[in-house]
C-alpha cells in the first residue's frame, strides 16, 4: 500500500499507514471517518471552496453554521465537502435561497443530526460493541458493526426526515395566509418533573440518566400518539405544540395520568398557552411559549394550567363549558339531555406572573 497523492495516508481499503497520518490521529478514528464518509481527505478548506466556486468566508459560514470548529489549512475536507457546498451555494445562486436563509439550513440540519449522532454513539452504538468474546475489545468489533449498520440507518433516517418533511407541508399549506405560516395560532405545553434537581442530588448519575430517558420517552410517544409535535425536551422539561387546544389539554391529561401510574416517576405539572406563535428552526418563540412555561413553574403537582386564551378556544370549539350549570340549566330548559364536553375547566386566583403582568390561570381536568 502507497500513501495517495493527496496526503491523507488513507489507502483504497479504508486502512490507515501509520507513517502518513497524522501521528496525533487514532488509525481507528481515520479508518471508521474514511468508511463513514466514503472519501478520502483531499482538501484544506480554502482548496474546497475553490473548487466549490464559493468564496472562504461563506464556506467557513456554512461550515460553523453546520457545528464543525474551525481547522485551519488542514487537508481534512473531502469530495463530498465540496459537494455540499456547491449545492448550497447554487441554491442562492439560482435564486431559491437567500445567503441567511442557506446558513440556517445548514445550522437546523447540523443541529438536529448533531444531536442524533450523539445519541447513535453513546446508546445504541455502545450497546452493540460489547465484546461478543473473551479477549476481544471494543474497538476491535466497532469497524465491522459501523460497516454493517451504516446503509440501514442512512436508508432509514432519509424515509423519516421525508415523512416529517411531508407532515410539516401538511401544516404549513393548511394555513388561513401567508402570515400564518410563520406566526401561527398554536396551543403550546410545557411539562415539568417536580423536585428534578433535589433527585439530581440523590440518585446516581446511570439511574437518574435512565429516569430522564423513560420521561423523555413516554411524553414523546404520548405527544405523537395524540397529534402533537414535540418541539424540545430539556431533561426534565418537554415542550410540545398542537394546532388543536383539544389535542393540547389532551395531551397534557395523558402525560399527568401516565406518569401518576408509574411509581418510579416524580409528580408531574403541565402548563399550556393558546396564542400567536413564531416558529423558526423547528422551534418555537413569543409570549405564548414564556405564559406556558410561567403557569408551569406555578400549577400544583400533578395538575394542568391553561390561560385564558386556551380556556376559551375549549368553550368555543365544545370541549369545555362555560359553565356546568348554565349548561344544564339550558338542556333542562329545552328538554334535552345536557350536551357532553371532554374537558371541565375551574377559574383560578388572577396573579401576577413576572414579565407578563397579571394572568388568569383555569385548572383543566378531564370530566367523568
Amino acid at each position: 500500500m502507497t500513501v495517495d497523492d493527496t496526503g491523507s495516508g488513507t489507502g483504497a481499503d479504508g486502512r490507515v499507514d501509520p507513517h502518513a497520518a497524522d501521528p496525533g490521529e487514532d488509525p481507528l478514528a481515520l479508518r471508521l471517518e474514511h468508511l463513514i464518509l466514503g472519501a478520502e481527505r483531499r482538501y484544506t478548506p480554502f482548496q474546497a471552496a475553490r473548487s466549490a466556486g464559493v468564496s472562504v468566508e461563506l464556506a467557513t459560514r456554512f461550515w460553523r453554521a453546520m457545528g464543525f470548529a474551525d481547522i485551519g489549512q488542514a487537508k481534512a475536507l473531502t469530495e463530498a465537502d465540496v459537494l455540499a457546498l456547491r449545492r448550497l451555494s447554487g441554491l442562492v445562486e439560482a435564486g431559491l435561497l437567500s445567503e441567511a436563509m442557506a446558513v440556517q439550513v445548514a445550522r437546523s440540519t447540523g443541529q438536529t443530526t448533531a444531536r442524533l449522532a450523539e445519541w447513535q454513539i453513546d446508546s445504541f452504538l455502545e450497546g452493540l460493541t460489547e465484546p461478543p468474546e473473551p479477549g476481544m475489545t471494543r474497538t476491535e468489533v466497532t469497524y465491522p458493526i459501523v460497516e454493517l449498520l451504516l446503509p440501514e440507518l442512512e436508508e432509514f433516517l432519509v424515509y423519516v426526515w421525508r415523512r416529517q418533511l411531508a407532515a410539516s407541508a401538511g401544516r404549513v399549506v393548511q394555513a388561513a395566509d401567508d402570515e400564518e405560516m410563520v406566526d401561527r395560532r398554536l396551543a403550546v405545553g410545557f411539562a415539568d418533573l417536580v423536585g428534578f434537581t433535589r433527585l439530581t442530588r440523590r440518585m446516581e448519575e446511570e439511574e437518574l440518566g435512565e429516569l430522564v430517558e423513560a420521561f423523555e420517552t413516554t411524553a414523546a410517544d404520548l405527544v405523537a400518539a395524540h397529534g402533537g409535535r414535540l418541539v424540545k425536551t430539556l431533561g426534565d422539561e418537554v415542550l410540545y405544540a398542537a394546532d388543536d387546544a383539544g389535542i393540547a389539554a389532551e395531551i397534557a391529561l395523558r402525560l399527568i395520568e401516565t406518569m401518576a401510574n408509574d411509581e418510579t416517576m416524580p409528580e408531574l405539572r403541565v402548563g399550556i398557552a393558546f396564542g400567536t406563535v413564531t416558529t423558526r428552526m423547528g422551534d418555537v418563540f413569543g409570549t405564548t411559549v414564556n405564559l406556558a412555561s410561567r403557569l408551569t413553574s406555578i400549577a400544583p403537582r400533578d395538575a394542568v394550567l391553561v390561560d385564558a386564551d386556551f380556556a376559551q378556544e375549549l368553550i368555543r370549539t365544545g370541549e369545555a363549558p362555560a359553565s356546568e350549570a348554565e349548561a344544564a340549566a339550558a338542556a333542562e330548559k329545552e328538554g334535552e339531555e345536557p350536551p357532553v364536553y371532554r374537558f371541565a375547566l375551574q377559574p383560578m386566583w388572577q396573579r401576577p406572573v413576572r414579565g407578563l403582568g397579571v394572568v388568569e390561570p383555569w385548572l383543566l381536568t378531564r370530566r367523568g
